[in-house]
């Protein structure tokens, strides 16, 4: 046996520390002031007049869904127990990670976040009126979605999420300028949010580069918490909750958030796009391809899929959010009519663009057109 009475070192203990601390203290005594809206459930009509750019809990849409009332960590290991689903940068047998999740101490525990999990379970997904056997559907509120003019070429937008407690996922926006909503099946969920704007830093502890392309922050979300919660819960528009089980969040487009389960737990996330952040989304599809993501690789242009899309179903919305981009974009302007009939135009800078290769053109001169 190796003596170990004399070795002092803080890159082992950290680890260990991290993966033992209590959550209450962080989890518990929220301040008034930062506490998420609760509502038993919202219409579309009140969502998109009052609601879109504001985190809520709804309490009671989900308690209807079949999946809500049968689906637990037990069903589904018997059930699914040889199917492989994604957890991090792996694919397990559910089995597998089953035991995983019961018997772990890790820091940072592996969480399952699998894309495919409709298919790879034989779920119908859809209104009960329309889809008599589905597993789950979109509450009311959240139905409205103009990813879906993309039909199969929709970027990933629906994940299963299973893990054990202390796993979640660190500070991060939901991808494309999506929005989101996140139904919890089984074990609550600790959120702390914070909306994201130039005028403002990113939450405490995090860093972004100036494109936004990259964020650094604590390894782990233990280690955010024991050195920047304090800090974070006392900054201007945090906000934070916990959503218990048949409970469901909505996370508006380009908000920061962080959540860590409280035990082990299953839940259901979608993003999607609906009227108050159509803008955002086209903004970010034009303005940062490089940062673009979930699409298949054989949709070459995902903005310009998008735009036709858009064209095809909803001109007068595309019109709108457009003319909205203008006047964001603090005086590059850029005729509608050249957009929706792909005229060539020139560039600032004097080069031609021809109408294949759409670009709002609000990006390349430092222009700032805010994500709400």
């Amino acid at each position: 046996m190796v003596d170990c009475s004399q070795l002092f070192s803080d890159s082992l203990y950290r680890p260990f520390n991290c993966a033992h601390i209590s959550l209450d203290p962080y989890v518990s005594k929220i301040p008034v002031r930062n506490q998420i809206a609760r509502l038993p459930d919202l219409s579309p009509e009140e969502f998109q007049a009052s609601w879109t750019d504001r985190p809520f809990i709804l309490t009671e849409p989900v308690k209807a869904w079949p999946a809500y009332k049968n689906w637990t960590v037990g069903s589904l290991l018997a059930r699914y127990g040889k199917t492989k689903f994604r957890a991090e940068a792996v694919d397990w047998a559910m089995r597998t990670y089953g035991d995983y999740m019961a018997d772990n101490s890790d820091e940072s525990p592996l969480y399952l976040f699998d894309r495919s999990f409709v298919s790879k379970m034989g779920l119908s997904v859809g209104s009960p009126e329309t889809t008599p056997d589905a597993s789950y559907w979109p509450p009311a509120c959240f139905a409205e979605d103009f990813f879906s003019v993309l039909g199969d070429d929709r970027p990933d937008h629906q994940w299963l999420i299973i893990g054990p407690e202390r796993s979640g996922s660190k500070f991060h926006k939901d991808p494309n300028a999506t929005s989101a909503w996140n139904a919890v099946l089984r074990g609550p969920k600790y959120w702390i949010m914070f909306p994201s704007s130039t005028k403002q830093p990113p939450p405490p502890g995090v860093f972004v580069s100036d494109d936004q392309s990259e964020v650094t922050s604590p390894l782990s979300i233990a280690e955010w918490l024991l050195g920047f919660h304090a800090e974070a819960r006392r900054t201007p528009g945090c906000v934070e909750g916990i959503c218990g089980e048949g409970e469901i969040l909505h996370v508006p487009s380009g908000w920061w958030h962080l959540v860590v389960n409280l035990e082990p737990s299953i839940a259901i996330t979608q993003n999607f796009v609906p009227r108050g952040h159509l803008g955002a989304a086209l903004d970010f599809l034009s303005n940062k391809p490089d940062q673009v993501s979930g699409f298949r690789k054989n949709v070459a242009n995902p903005c310009e899929r998008f735009m036709s899309g858009m064209r095809e179903a909803y001109p007068e919305l595309l019109e709108q959010a457009w003319e909205e981009l203008q006047k964001k974009s603090e005086g590059k302007k850029r005729k509608w009519e050249d957009i929706v009939h792909g005229k060539t135009e020139d560039t600032p800078d004097g080069q031609d663009t021809e109408g294949g290769g759409f670009s709002f053109g609000f990006g390349d001169d430092g222009s700032d057109v805010e994500i709400p």
